[in-house]
C-alpha cells in the first residue's frame, strides 16, 4: 500500500510558479499550461505527493484555458473558496493538500455535469506506459486510449 504525504523534498524542488499554485493557491494563466493539450493516455497526479487525481479518459477540452476533468479518479476534497469577490468550490489533493483548481456545474451534461478545472503546475502526468513501473497500475483500468 503506497502512503501519500505533503513530501517536503518534493516542495523544495518545485519551480517558482508550481510552488505559488500548489503552496499559495495561485493560478497558472489561461493557456499557459504544460499539460493543457496533452492527449496521451495516463493518470494526472499530485505533484507535491504522487497521489493520483485524474485520469485521462476524463480530460476533455472545455474552452476554459485549465485542463478540465469531468471527476477525480481518487484523493480530492472540495473547500468552500470565497476569495477573489467570487463563491467557488476549490479542490486540493487529500494527502498532499496542494491546490489543484475549481469545480464547476457547467461540464458535460451527459458525464456528470461537472468541470474539475485544474492548474497544469499543480500536475505531473503518469503515461499509462510508465503506470505500472511508477506504482499506479491499479488505475490502468481506468485509463482508455484518447484521441
Amino acid at each position: 500500500m503506497t502512503t501519500y504525504f505533503k513530501d517536503p523534498d518534493a516542495i523544495a524542488n518545485l519551480s517558482d510558479e508550481e510552488f505559488w499554485v500548489t503552496q499559495e493557491s495561485g493560478t497558472e494563466r489561461p493557456g499557459t499550461g504544460k499539460l493543457l493539450k496533452n492527449k496521451e493516455p495516463g493518470i494526472y497526479v499530485d505533484i507535491v505527493s504522487g497521489e493520483p487525481l485524474f485520469a485521462s479518459s476524463d480530460k476533455y477540452e472545455s474552452g476554459c484555458g485549465w485542463p478540465s476533468f469531468t471527476k477525480p479518479i481518487d484523493n480530492v476534497t472540495e473547500h468552500h473558496d470565497a476569495t477573489h469577490g467570487m463563491v467557488r468550490v476549490e479542490v486540493r489533493s487529500k494527502h498532499g493538500d496542494s491546490h489543484l483548481g475549481h469545480v464547476f456545474t457547467d461540464g458535460p451534461r451527459d458525464r456528470g455535469g461537472l468541470r474539475y478545472c485544474i492548474n497544469s503546475a499543480s500536475l505531473r502526468f503518469v503515461h499509462r506506459d510508465d503506470m505500472e513501473a511508477e506504482g499506479y497500475g491499479k488505475y490502468l483500468d481506468q485509463v482508455e486510449d484518447v484521441a
